[in-house]
């Protein structure tokens, strides 16, 4: 199995080629050389049944993967107890938009501490992903999988290791590893090969091989200030981390096969193409050593 390759959302040159509609997206990415997309919900879920499953129809008929990424203000570990239980309901709207396109998993954010111990805001977020799990499956929706993301602000609950604790509360959650966000919390830290290797190794060690080589990603070079993510850009830039190199290396030598999500600023397509040709040429590679 290979590694999928897609974008969040619809980039500019999708608007600039004459498409209007997120159905039309299907066929815009296979021209693209591409097989992946994630329908961005981030700001709420509007989309109607019959749209969702046009769109669930163009991506089967093209071979494209899909996913969700669940609202933003989702907080699994908001202190407002109102609050944080809505996160429930959100969760619930992703996952019934996302079985009516067919898509198999959802992206979803923790939240952030909010004035408690990293500890405290762990323990509650794992508490609502837990309610989450047990209203999806009193839906039938229990074969969608959640996606637990790595968040790039220091002050956000989603840390690698904090994210791999909520992925170990239930076998059929899936980590979402956003590269970039990893890379701008930690001030570039991500910027040598090891330390990717150690992302991989910690996947593999917390939550087994199985969901190591099928993880969800995200990734784009994102800017960053002592406070982590300050925003998304283009891999035109020079400055800021990470190098995809590094990452398509190690998921061809672990042996995986995850869905790339490219969250570039405006250039997701062209970026996820250039990440799937470094992909290819870390596959060549291998295959020689061999």
């Amino acid at each position: 199995m290979s590694a999928r390759f897609g974008t969040a959302g619809n980039s500019d040159s999708f608007t600039a080629q004459g498409y209007k509609s997120s159905v039309q997206a299907p066929g815009y990415l296979v021209k693209m050389g591409l097989d992946a997309y994630e329908y961005q919900g981030g700001r709420g879920i509007t989309i109607k049944q019959e749209k969702a499953e046009l769109l669930g129809a163009a991506a089967g008929e093209a071979g494209v993967a899909l996913s969700v990424h669940a609202p933003y203000y989702i907080s699994l570990s908001g202190t407002d107890e109102v609050k944080r239980l809505n996160s429930i309901g959100y969760i619930l709207q992703s996952a019934r938009a996302a079985k009516w396109m067919g898509a198999q998993r959802i992206v979803v954010h923790s939240g952030s501490c909010g004035g408690q111990t990293r500890e405290a805001a762990l323990a509650l977020a794992g508490q609502t992903l837990g309610l989450a799990l047990a209203a999806l499956d009193a839906e039938g929706l229990g074969a969608i999988r959640l996606c637990p993301e790595t968040m790039g602000r220091i002050n956000q609950l989603g840390t690698l290791e904090e994210v791999l604790e909520l992925c170990s509360i239930d076998e059929r959650l899936l980590p979402c590893i956003d590269f970039g966000h990893l890379n701008a919390r930690t001030g570039g830290g991500l910027s040598a090969p090891q330390a990717v290797e150690a992302v991989f190794e910690a996947v593999k060690g917390r939550l087994g091989e199985e969901r190591l080589k099928s993880f969800h990603s995200h990734f784009s070079k994102i800017e960053y200030t002592a406070g982590g993510e300050k925003r998304h850009l283009t891999f035109e830039d020079t400055t800021f981390g990470p190098d995809f190199g590094p990452v398509a290396e190690m998921t061809v030598r672990y042996g995986c096969h995850p869905v790339f999500i490219c969250e570039s600023a405006g250039t997701q397509a062209e970026d996820a193409a250039a990440m799937k040709a470094i992909y290819q040429k870390a596959v060549e590679r291998l295959e020689k050593e061999c």
